[in-house]
């Protein structure tokens, strides 16, 4: 059976595009970045998406505050590659970061603490890159990879039981955004919604009684799924808990 021409303008059509599909996630967009103060050179547990000491340490302290990717907290916790373009003082890697707070600068996408910074210049070379104090960058997203953790959530500290449950959503593996968190409502027999009080932090008013099963609405490559945590928080929960989920995303 033979091709018509409108049929073989399309399939060559399809041949063109499909190698740019492949390679569209490796593209980077130019941007600026800069850094902010810490006494230690790691992050700040005082970050806007909630994560309190997990955003200061996580990924070695190799983390930053970002302005348009912050999408209204969906965006922490995500990783990007970030490189500067300097070749004079730039490294060919730079400096891969997770998203741990939402900060404003000079025309920047990222304020990177100085452990993160410094990774951008090549060796020997981070005083130089320092005393710029804003460089152009590029950057790209990438897979989180969290080998020795699942999916985690953690009863925040500001959680008051029985009244009062916030949970923040820790180690997202992968290209991978949480969306929602809902609760199974046991009397009622169906999940309900918990909101997006700010960052990574989802809360909800009298909670049900009893253990408390969740749900994760996750967008990556797949689309939107739902994954439920195999991990009930038990009936006695306490702020400050941390527990696994068992669910590893890729």
């Amino acid at each position: 059976m033979g091709f018509t021409i409108e049929k073989q303008m399309v399939f060559l059509g399809l041949v063109v595009l499909f190698p740019l599909l492949c390679t569209s996630q490796n593209t980077f967009t130019s941007s600026r970045a800069t850094y902010y103060g810490s006494p230690d050179c790691y992050g700040t547990p005082s970050g806007a998406c909630g994560f309190g000491e997990y955003g200061r340490t996580v990924n070695y302290g190799n983390v930053a505050g970002v302005s348009r990717l912050y999408r209204n907290g969906t965006g922490c916790g995500a990783c990007y590659q970030v490189r500067c373009t300097n070749p004079q003082y730039c490294s060919d890697d730079g400096a891969n970061i997770v998203v741990t707070d939402y900060g404003e600068g000079d025309r920047t996408d990222f304020i990177l603490s100085p452990r993160a910074y410094a990774k951008l210049a090549k060796a020997n070379l981070a005083l130089e890159l320092f005393a710029y104090g804003v460089v152009d960058v590029e950057y790209r997203r990438i897979s989180c990879k969290y080998s020795d953790y699942n999916l985690m959530f953690k009863v925040h500290e500001h959680s008051r039981y029985p009244h009062y449950l916030a949970i923040v959503i820790l180690y997202v593996a992968g290209q991978n955004d949480i969306t929602a968190v809902e609760l199974w409502q046991e009397d009622y027999k169906e999940w309900r919604p918990m909101r997006r009080a700010y960052g990574a932090v989802f809360d909800l008013a009298n909670p049900p009684p009893g253990s408390i099963t969740l749900r994760f609405q996750v967008s990556g490559s797949a689309g939107y799924t739902w994954v439920q945590s195999n991990n009930a928080i038990p009936s006695y929960w306490k702020a400050g808990a941390v527990y696994d989920s068992t669910i590893q995303l890729t």
